[in-house]
């Protein structure tokens, strides 16, 4: 089966998460021709012995096809669960007491262990905690530093290890567990291209994350507290790119402010110029059915008016009975949406104001001067791929050709808006520069003979951060004269 190397027909892109359903070569060679852009590699579940299997199927893929290959590992983050039971469930009666407390004895129906002490630090009386999910609720009457009397609001069973939310206060816990950056060690190693981290309360989770990474991959900060949201600018200002995580989300806040939520961190992403990523039950009933119900259509499609970079399949793709066809519903989605008359303006809807900058005055006018000449695309040459995350903020109309010598900075571009990014030579001079242009644009059937290009690069070349040139161009057609 043959991997399309020309660019996708969509401006938004597709991350699927792997997993048994999608762990071998052959499945993961369908899911990239079926539309995966980029693929997560989730750190909450198997060994790392697990993990590199899949990494060496997506780059030898990567080498076949000469398409940069994208990999965002998800760090599990500081995950809080209760204890266990005493032939491992209890039944909690609604209005019942329940006691949490630090003793190791199993636990029963009126109390079982909690071993985490940073909560019983933090909670206040009168504060929720949701067990499994929020399938029950349980309401504090009283806090000490070895027990949390509560009252049961919400009953029903829990068994052995159960996750445990509490929304309503900030618990001092660093973002980073032991565990984390056991994975996080390893998927540097690995040549991670993106780090997803997990259940961030404050900036200073974000800056902590950052340090350890040092530069050799992008961040990725995943929204899924409450706390997160009163802070949101402040930890988008840190990171590279940010997912609306609307699984833990959606149980810490109540559901009907799930979709506000969501609307609020992809017009603030935007604004600031972050890449954002919707994630969760997005298509959830093709774990078991090969095609969605209609509402989960309709919220990927809200998610790609709204102008979101990426849609995320987790289990869909990841356990599902149905991976391969989970991608292709959500690139068929994608393209009608885009194809949709007016989508160019409602993905406009939210305004993107550039900096006081040159790199930004020139994106903002590459996409205007696009609009204007009826440009077929847009190149952009980048060391470090900020230009083509610029460019990408304002949406342009046409598609993205992202050049640059490093496959770094190609990798992380698929997460990015529109773009398709190449690894190519530097170019030493400006006419290099203008001829490579126009053979990439012909050689990726992004143009042809006749139409215009738009030119955005920096001089002198090979330096991050000096983007000051913005040229039209238009093809011949027989620049690829003379070339393989």
């Amino acid at each position: 089966m043959a991997v399309k190397t020309v660019p996708r027909g969509r401006k938004v892109r597709v991350l699927a998460t792997l997993g048994p359903a999608s762990s071998s070569p052959e499945m993961i060679r369908k899911l990239m021709v079926a539309g995966a852009d980029a693929f997560r590699i989730n750190m909450s579940h198997g060994a790392h012995a697990d993990k590199e299997p899949l990494i060496a199927a997506i780059r030898a893929l990567e080498k076949e096809t000469r398409r940069p290959s994208t990999i965002l590992f998800d760090l599990q983050g500081p995950k809080l669960r209760v204890g266990k039971f005493a032939g491992g469930r209890a039944v909690l009666e609604t209005g019942a007491a329940f006691t949490l407390d630090r003793d190791d004895i199993p636990g029963d129906a009126t109390r079982v262990r909690l071993p985490h002490p940073e909560i019983f630090a933090a909670l206040e009386v009168g504060a929720r905690l949701l067990l499994d999910d929020g399938k029950l609720v349980l309401r504090a009457l009283a806090v000490s530093n070895d027990r949390i009397e509560t009252r049961v609001e919400v009953g029903g069973p829990l068994s052995d290890n159960k996750g445990l939310n509490v929304p309503d206060v900030v618990v001092p816990m660093a973002a980073l567990t032991e565990k984390d950056r056991r994975d996080l060690s390893f998927a540097l190693e690995q040549q991670a291209d993106w780090i997803a981290l997990s259940f961030v309360q404050r900036p200073e989770d974000v800056a902590e994350a950052r340090r350890l990474i040092g530069g050799k991959a992008s961040l990725l900060v995943k929204i899924e507290k409450p706390a997160a949201l009163d802070r949101l600018e402040e930890i988008l200002e840190l990171a590279d790119a940010v997912m609306v995580a609307r699984g833990d989300l959606g149980v810490e806040l109540p559901p009907q402010q799930v979709p506000l939520a969501q609307k609020r961190i992809v017009s603030t992403a935007r604004r600031m110029g972050r890449p954002v990523v919707v994630a969760t039950q997005m298509l959830e009933s093709m774990i078991v059915a090969p095609t969605p119900t209609r509402a989960e259509v309709s919220d990927v499609a809200t998610a790609i008016y709204d102008g979101a970079d990426a849609v995320m399949l987790s289990a869909e793709s990841a356990a599902g009975a149905w991976p391969e066809e989970s991608v292709a519903m959500m690139d068929r989605i994608a393209l009608a949406v885009e194809s949709d008359p007016s989508f160019n303006a409602r993905v406009h809807f939210t305004e993107t104001l550039p900096d006081a900058t040159t790199a930004d005055a020139l994106s903002q006018a590459a996409r205007d001067i696009a609009d204007t000449v009826s440009a077929r695309a847009i190149v952009c040459f980048t060391m470090s791929g900020s230009s083509a995350r610029r460019i990408a903020r304002d949406r342009p109309a046409v598609p993205l050709l992202v050049l640059t010598p490093k496959l770094a900075t190609a990798r992380r571009s698929g997460l990015l808006w529109g773009a398709h990014a190449v690894q190519t030579r530097e170019v030493g001079n400006f006419e290099e520069m203008v001829a490579k242009a126009k053979r990439m644009v012909l050689r990726h059937k992004l143009a042809a003979a006749g139409d215009r290009i738009v030119i955005m690069a920096g001089v002198p070349f090979g330096t991050p951060g000096s983007t000051n040139v913005l040229m039209v161009q238009r093809l011949t057609g027989s620049e690829l004269d003379g070339y393989q």
